[in-house]
């Protein structure tokens, strides 16, 4: 079955309708209070009982929602058309608010060797909607949990799936939630393992809002990248260096930096020499920070750094005037911790 957007079924729906009329329907959808066709007054009673009857309100359904036992982590399992299963999560941030991220594809054909959503490889695309619908289901949610801190500040797009290999979609999606929230392009981060064709394509893209970028470098050495990232090729690395420069020459400045992501794995891309490297790699770009995630996936061979080789390898950077985060594990007791969305067969039977 293909999928049919939510805009366009409204649009069959009423054709003779003026555009401030659709857009007003839009805006609704962003409305927490709004759980429902019939929750919108401003439109007619026919107008809400037609949409009632032909559209659905949200193209998510609930599978479960789990909590972590700090309280600061939510995972919601969904099914989208298909009936397929999706995970999306909802994080609190340092500013006392939360971070959402959210899936774009069921599955992932990157097939990354440490990554759990690379092993079910990709099943389908998700559409805008069903992506846009994340943010919602977690409006309404903070809504109907008063006790919890009401706002979302951040968006990732970190979640099941390659973004970047679902472009329009995602686009889509960047520039519904910019129009319909208070979010700004820097509180939204797409992450992408380097699909360097649509990398270059978003920045030549006058409809591609820039937001933030975050490259799943993992390595800047590239033998060790080709091993655990098995899209990487020869000549990527130098490729990404070249295009990073263009992008911060373009689009950078002191808020909008560029992170690379770097999964840390034991005995793998955690030793001085790939520290080295790494270093002298982001030093010939600029503006890059770089993201060091403590490994959390235990479905395959790999172990995550230890903590002493964790801390060797951030101050080596530190000492070579690298910005260094790390990024704190939350959610790990309900899989809902980088790497670990997967959506097992088991779950489905």
């Amino acid at each position: 079955m293909t999928y049919v957007p939510r805009q366009d079924r409204i649009r069959e729906l009423f054709p003779n309708e003026p555009a401030f009329r659709l857009r007003q329907i839009e805006e609704a959808l962003f409305h927490p209070s709004v759980r429902g066709w019939n929750d919108i007054t401003s439109l007619s009673l026919s107008m809400r009982e037609a949409l009632t009857a032909s559209v659905p309100f949200q193209s998510l359904a609930v599978v479960k929602i789990f909590e972590s036992k700090k309280q600061d982590t939510f995972k919601a399992i969904v099914n989208v058309e298909g009936d397929k299963e999706v995970e999306t999560v909802l994080m609190k941030n340092p500013r006392g608010a939360w971070t959402i991220c959210v899936s774009s594809q069921v599955g992932c054909a990157m097939a990354c060797g440490f990554c759990a959503t690379g092993k079910m490889g990709l099943i389908r695309q998700l559409h805008s909607d069903e992506i846009v619908d994340q943010y919602r289901l977690w409006q309404h949610f903070l809504l109907d949990h008063p006790k919890l801190p009401p706002r979302i500040s951040n968006v990732v797009f970190m979640g099941m799936g390659e973004p970047l290999a679902n472009y329009e979609n995602v686009k889509a999606t960047l520039n519904t939630i910019l129009a319909q929230s208070d979010l700004g392009k820097t509180r939204i981060t797409v992450s992408t393992v380097g699909v360097l064709p649509r990398l270059e394509q978003l920045l030549n893209d006058p409809d591609w809002p820039h937001v933030r970028m975050a490259v799943s470098l993992h390595s800047a050495d590239p033998k060790t990248r080709k091993e655990i990232v098995p899209t990487s090729y020869d000549a990527f690395l130098p490729k990404l260096e070249d295009w990073a420069k263009r992008y911060l020459a373009r689009f950078g400045n002191r808020r909008h930096h560029l992170t690379f992501e770097y999964v840390m794995l034991s005995g793998v891309n955690d030793t001085p020499h790939h520290a080295k490297l790494l270093a002298e790699f982001v030093k010939r770009i600029g503006n890059v920070r770089v993201n060091l995630i403590p490994y959390n996936f235990t479905g395959c061979e790999f172990t995550c750094s230890t903590k002493k080789n964790l801390d060797m390898f951030e101050e080596a950077l530190e000492k070579s005037g690298v910005t260094v985060t790390r990024r704190r594990t939350m959610g790990e007791d309900i899989e809902a911790a980088c790497g670990q969305l997967v959506r097992k067969e088991e779950a489905n039977t």
